[in-house]
């Protein structure tokens, strides 16, 4: 696969994944949380950057761990089968969001398992040091693995057919672009934007994220159909 392609890949998967909202959710609660206990905004940028951290760590140790087992098993040469069930699962996912990301009308409720949720909230209630603010973020993204396993799962696909200096970049370039909402929220919590504010759009602009979630696997899956399934099938022919 071309590098050039193969970064397009990553960096929609990525984008896809910068749209899920459960970290987002997790640090304006955070965020909320910190104000209202009347702590120093010091206190507020070092929890809410620690937070940060956290998803983005999380976030390289699924995306590598995933691509170290895929190509243990695959080597570097991935079948049209496995690119196949890729495209599957992409398309099984983005049906999952338009029907069930939000739960319930009103609000920005997840459809996430309530024992996660309640995990989750207390958490956010006992986070008073950076280190606790570290795991919180690491916590919010496996709690949204369902989701965000799909376009994991196909970055490391094309990862794996890549060099080791291209890897790198390659699992650089999805962890920034994937926390590109997180960054834009603690920019407007350090310059003291109201949080009502980010939550009235977060929740006027939900089922558009929603909308965009989903199609965007859609594309991913149909991108990846075309250049990996398409060129090896015509290539056999």
């Amino acid at each position: 696969m071309d590098i050039s392609i193969s970064f397009a890949i990553i960096s929609l998967a990525a984008l896809i994944h910068a749209s899920f909202q459960l970290s987002v959710s997790v640090l304006t609660l955070l965020s909320s949380r910190t104000i209202g206990a009347k702590k120093s905004h010091t206190r507020l940028l070092h929890l809410t950057s620690s937070f940060i951290f956290g998803v983005g760590t999380m976030t390289v140790l699924l995306l590598a761990t995933i691509a170290l087992i895929l190509l243990s098993i695959l080597k570097y040469q991935t079948p049209v089968l496995i690119w196949m069930i890729c495209c599957a699962v992409l398309v099984f996912v983005s049906l999952l969001i338009w029907l069930f990301y939000y739960n319930g009308k009103k609000g920005t409720t997840l459809w996430i398992p309530r024992s996660v949720a309640r995990y989750l909230t207390n958490r956010i209630k006992q986070t008073t040091i950076g280190a606790e603010s570290f795991s919180l973020g690491l916590s919010s993204v496996l709690g949204e693995l369902l989701f965000v396993i799909a376009p994991i799962f196909a970055s490391a696909l094309v990862l794996i057919q890549l060099s080791s200096t291209w890897q790198l970049i390659g699992i650089g370039t999805y962890t920034v672009i994937s926390l590109l909402p997180l960054a834009i929220v603690w920019m407007l919590i350090g310059g003291e934007h109201s949080l009502s504010r980010i939550q009235k759009w977060r929740e006027s602009n939900k089922r558009f994220l929603q909308f965009i979630s989903g199609f965007g696997l859609i594309v991913l899956s149909f991108f990846i159909f075309v250049f990996e399934v398409l060129n090896a099938t015509s290539g056999v022919l």
